[in-house]
């Protein structure tokens, strides 16, 4: 089982962003299980940063990254999504890589569920299942 920590500062504030999470969430039940670190800390290494100048990715690519990656990294990925300001210059050296979910800003909560609904996809991907590739 792929299981990911993601890494986010702040609260949920919109009941329906908490009830999209948790309709990827129970989607994803048996394949990936999401942990979610509701604060900015220093992450442990290896993790990767979300970052509107790191390498974009089709879903397909997105999907085979994802369990390259987790293959590489013994069963566990972590994600660091940035708040208002951004993630600090020494966060961003010190990823393993910066990734783009678009070239667009979003807020830090609005970035939970896309990344979540793309990992969904990936899983979808990975099995063989159409899924809008």
């Amino acid at each position: 089982m792929l299981k990911i920590k993601i890494i986010t500062p702040g609260k949920m504030k919109e009941q329906w962003l908490e009830e999209a999470l948790s309709e990827y969430e129970k989607r994803l039940t048996g394949s990936v299980s999401i942990e979610w670190i509701l604060k900015e800390v220093q992450p442990a290494s290896p993790y990767l940063c979300l970052h509107p100048e790191g390498k974009a990715f089709t879903s397909p690519a997105f999907s085979k990254f994802l369990y390259k990656e987790w293959e590489k990294q013994g069963s566990r990925l972590t994600f660091v999504i940035g708040g208002p300001t951004g993630l600090s210059p020494q966060i961003l050296r010190s990823a393993s890589q910066l990734i783009s979910l678009s070239s667009l800003t979003f807020t830090h909560q609005h970035t939970r569920l896309i990344l979540l609904e793309q990992i969904y996809r990936a899983t979808q991907i990975e099995k063989g299942t159409e899924y809008h590739k």
